[in-house]
């Protein structure tokens, strides 16, 4: 009869493997072999519910990567020249290739459409398998109908002609996955190792205090993991309740000196009373500017009724705003991101009472709530805590705020600009009693006692400075005072 021939090898897998190094294909070719004999499958190939085990991904999207693994043989065996060839074009391959890929992995029906039951089917499995029950006592929603807000975010340009379901091109999934960059992170990474902390499957531990109800918060865990899929891994494993307008009023002066002692990131949400949820997430801390700050990093988003992210786009550098304390009307006193100065693309007055909300090309996002005019119902901020990092700010000298001020004091004298009105100043700050670790409202309580002192025009100064001449003397021992306090 003569010897049986092996079959010739899959000229796809010689090709692909040459992506890995020699190390990967050992690390590939151990793993296959730990699976394998857990399939019982006389050593040649993986099982489904082997694969499935291995990889945690639960609901449909399973078994439509098994299919594409094993380019749709339909014998239920996964050989180790699947997983070479697919990891190579799914991992290692070209953009186009992956986003081929993907978008294959999307059409769970496998019928060479994306239509709306596809993207309710990848939810479902992106559910299952992120918010896994074990979630729901970590503050988790019981609200299963909450991903709705990803389907909202969806545009189906396209209809079927045969059952009138409406139809992703490719075209309006690429900018889903703009939009929606956790998405996109989990489906790019369904292959990797379970227990490396995959992109897309890590949602942050939202910390309050224990005695704080997890109902009150606007916060929840598909919100943190939606806005995690724009942050890096180190930002996704703790984010701190800094403030919460339900727990402590609706303070401006309340929201900054809670934040005061905080230098990482920061998320702000909120939830207003036409029921819209947004926000932003600041990259750098808030603190007091007369103009625009911040980097590339920070970005707006939409919550509910959709989820939508919007990052720099570079048209400008108008990224964050914190005024406080400004008398002038082109300084709008309040925090906010992107636009122009009161046409911004998100913004909350000092009154922490209203806001606004346009068009804005700093992030290429819409107005975010239903109407340009917001009025807040519930604020809240979280601070970003990466481990390895200093996210608070170092503590303060002690010592009264007058001895503090001393060494400041008499460089202005040694300059010949200290006066009696300096003096007035420091009488205040004696008399006030406060120590270096006063909060941010006895700060203002003081500055605007020394305002009553030195019989100041700011808003006749503030214009000075903006127009470029020289403001007077007063003016700029309280701006010198105002740097000075705020600082402790």
């Amino acid at each position: 009869m003569g010897n049986a021939q092996s079959p010739p090898a899959d000229p796809r897998f010689s090709v692909a493997s040459r992506a890995f190094t020699k190390q990967e294909l050992d690390d590939l070719r151990a793993l296959f072999v730990s699976l394998v004999s857990q399939s019982q499958s006389n050593s040649r190939s993986i099982s489904r519910p082997v694969f499935q085990a291995y990889f945690k991904i639960n609901g449909p999207l399973c078994d439509r990567l098994f299919d594409l693994v094993t380019r749709h043989r339909n014998d239920g065996m996964l050989t180790f020249e699947d997983l070479v060839i697919a990891k190579a074009v799914y991992e290692k391959g070209t953009r186009q290739e992956i986003e081929e890929f993907i978008l294959q992995l999307c059409d769970v029906s496998g019928d060479g459409i994306l239509g709306r039951s596809d993207i309710e089917a990848v939810l479902t499995s992106i559910r299952d398998t992120v918010f896994s029950p074990k979630n729901a006592e970590h503050g988790l929603s019981p609200h299963q109908d909450i991903f709705n807000i990803f389907i909202n975010a969806a545009t189906f340009s396209k209809k079927s002609e045969e059952s009138g379901e409406d139809i992703m091109s490719s075209l309006d999934f690429k900018e889903w996955c703009n939009i929606l960059p956790s998405v996109r992170k989990f489906l790019g990474s369904l292959l990797a190792p379970p227990e490396s902390g995959r992109p897309g499957h890590q949602i942050p531990r939202l910390q309050h205090p224990d005695t704080l109800s997890p109902e009150i918060l606007v916060m929840r865990k598909e919100y943190a993991w939606h806005i995690g899929g724009a942050l890096s891994q180190q930002e996704l494993e703790q984010w701190k309740l800094l403030y919460s307008s339900a727990v402590n009023g609706q303070s401006f002066n309340t929201f900054l000196g809670n934040i005061s002692n905080v230098d990482g990131p920061t998320v702000l949400v909120i939830k207003d009373e036409e029921g819209y949820v947004y926000g932003g997430y600041a990259s750098q801390p808030w603190e007091r500017h007369s103009d625009f700050y911040g980097d590339m990093k920070s970005f707006l988003f939409q919550l509910y009724p959709k989820a939508s992210i919007f990052r720099p786009t570079g048209a400008n550098a108008n990224l964050q705003w914190c005024a406080v304390n400004f008398s002038s009307d082109s300084i709008p006193n309040g925090i906010g991101f992107g636009g122009r100065p009161n046409h911004f693309g998100l913004f909350l007055s000092a009154s922490f009472d209203q806001g606004h909300t346009f068009t804005c090309i700093t992030f290429d996002s819409p107005c975010l709530s239903k109407t340009n005019l917001i009025q807040p119902d519930v604020i809240e901020c979280w601070g970003i805590v990466v481990e390895g990092t200093q996210t608070d700010k170092p503590e303060m000298v002690k010592g009264t705020v007058l001895e503090r001020f001393k060494e400041d004091r008499n460089m202005l004298k040694l300059v010949g600009l200290a006066n009696s009105k300096v003096n007035g100043v420091c009488g205040v700050i004696k008399e006030s009693k406060y120590t270096t670790r006063h909060s941010f409202q006895t700060r203002i309580e003081i500055l605007v006692l020394a305002d009553l002192q030195l019989g100041l025009t700011r808003k006749k100064d503030d214009k000075a400075e903006e127009n470029g001449s020289t403001p007077s003397f007063d003016w700029l021992v309280r701006k010198a005072c105002c740097t000075f306090l705020l600082h402790f």
